[in-house]
């Protein structure tokens, strides 16, 4: 078996994909990650596509409206630069996610593949992935089953 191929940020690759840009078409929920000062100021979170991701006091929680105790951390930094809140607990992503399946970069849909997102490593199998890049460079996998779903093409 091979180790997987990691991708970080600065990873000279992304220069060499073919991202395509995209608009998100769906309210999500979302809460701030507050603790009291006596309580972890941090906290793991199983994301539902399998990563084990750390939010950090002041991260955003961010689910699906349907599924909200599936969620996923987000640095308040990108947060602030990439949502809107709408509504009290709920948001919009305002900012362009630039998108590329992962098999562009692997050839193998069976290929693990580990991008080091803000919120720590995720080991994804390239054929059930796109590799996501944000506003600041930031990478992270995205779900190639919620694309349909979830973005309309920003071209």
């Amino acid at each position: 078996m091979n180790e997987p191929i990691v991708i970080t940020s600065d990873d000279t690759i992304l220069r060499t994909l073919d991202f395509r840009p995209y608009r998100s078409k769906v309210e999500r929920r979302v809460i701030p990650f507050l603790p009291a000062p006596g309580e972890p100021q941090s906290m793991e979170v199983n994301t539902p596509w399998g990563a084990q991701l750390t939010a950090k006091y002041g991260d955003f929680l961010v689910s699906e409206v349907d599924t909200p105790n599936d969620f996923w951390p987000i640095d308040p930094v990108i947060f602030e630069e990439s949502y809107v809140i709408i509504r009290p607990g709920y948001c919009v992503k305002k900012a362009i996610t630039l998108l590329v399946p992962l098999t562009d970069v692997t050839s193998d849909p069976d290929r693990q593949v580990t991008v080091i997102s803000l919120e720590g490593p995720e080991t994804v199998r390239a054929g059930d992935f796109y590799l996501a890049k944000g506003i600041k460079g930031e990478v992270w996998p995205y779900p190639k089953e919620k694309i349909n779903d979830v973005m309309l093409p920003a071209d």
